[in-house]
């Protein structure tokens, strides 16, 4: 073969073979719960609203394993041990954090002023996380699933048209809840109509047991019914409250329409899993480029009444009708 033919050919199939692919750019976050099992923090884990969120960050283009990469972090329900997590968090060099209970949100801005944070709490100016829901002025930005005094005193007077005569109602959540805006709000709400708001609050570490001990506390204590705070460690132990509040029969006042569908008997609530969906949005926005203070921290406005009418029955209750009527659904 002459020399030319050679050189030919050998630059022909330069130009026929496939061009190296193009690097993938692998971005990195961080996913931190402050109770459920690192297990549950996946798409198929378990936990029904972390399926929500990975499923709506891959309709946004971002798929674990090929442009997503995600360390995953519980404290396991020891809030001793937050600010330890926190810090192994901001060590693991994710570009976004996201997190929910605004304890352990706040813990994570005391950790870390630079990587922005996807908190997903009750009310952040209350608990300090930033000083506008608008225009957040630190690297929080988020959700925040509590709409404040009106939203307690609501699900309280929804209790009372259940139960007429009922005076005490406990409250389920974690201590830095139950010390801090929610649970003042809620004793707030309580009294304006006459009631007594009892504990005892969930202490570490929040596990199962630890359920058992406070509502078994507030059926000592003669609670007439119970509202379930919003803090993530009771949705991931959410069955079990489910079961024991059947065996102890204490009504149920619920945050999430999630419960009632397993067998609780009342929420008036946000739709959580929008809340989830609009979680992926931020991590979007933020791996995007967008600043935090560019984004404004969400706060839902629709709220559901869901009753469950088989779980009211097996607690000899009847439904008013005046409920009936303003109900979004009842589950027969």
């Amino acid at each position: 073969m002459r020399r030319r033919d050679l050189i030919l050919g050998s630059v022909l199939s330069l130009l026929a073979a496939p061009s190296p692919a193009k690097a993938v750019k692998l971005r990195r976050i961080a996913i931190a719960h402050p109770a459920s099992p690192i297990s549950e923090l996946k798409i198929d884990g378990g936990n029904p609203l972390f399926t929500v969120f990975f499923e709506e960050l891959r309709k946004l283009g971002y798929i674990e394993g090929q442009n997503l990469e995600i360390v995953r972090f519980s404290a396991e329900g020891h809030t001793d041990h937050f600010k330890e997590v926190a810090e192994q968090i901001v060590r693991s060099g994710p570009e976004v954090i996201v997190a929910n209970t605004s304890q352990f949100v706040r813990t994570l801005k005391e950790a870390t002023s630079s990587i922005p944070i996807v908190g997903l709490t009750a009310d952040p100016i209350a608990y300090g996380l930033t000083t506008s829901l608008s225009r957040p002025d630190s690297n929080v930005t988020g959700i925040s699933a509590d709409a404040g005094l009106e939203l307690w005193g609501k699900r309280l007077s929804i209790l009372r048209e259940l139960l007429p005569s009922a005076s005490r109602v406990g409250f389920l959540t974690i201590r830095s809840s139950w010390d801090g805006p929610q649970g003042q709000n809620l004793s707030r709400a309580a009294h304006d109509i006459g009631m007594t708001v009892l504990g005892p609050p969930l202490d570490d570490p929040v596990q199962a047991p630890e359920y058992r001990r406070a509502l078994s506390g507030m059926h000592l204590d003669r609670a007439d019914a119970f509202i379930v705070g919003d803090a993530a460690p009771n949705y991931t132990y959410r069955k079990q409250i489910i079961a024991l509040a059947e065996e102890y029969r204490m009504p149920g006042m619920y945050p999430f329409r999630d419960y009632v569908d397993e067998g609780g008997l009342v929420a008036y609530a946000v739709n959580i899993r929008d809340l989830w969906r609009r979680a992926a949005d931020c991590v979007d926005e933020l791996l995007r480029g967008t600043k935090v203070s560019d984004i404004p921290i969400y706060q839902p406005t629709t709220f559901q009444l869901v009753i469950n009418s088989r779980t009211a029955q097996r607690l000899g209750l009847a439904i008013p009708s005046s409920l009936s009527l303003r109900a979004d659904d009842i589950i027969d």
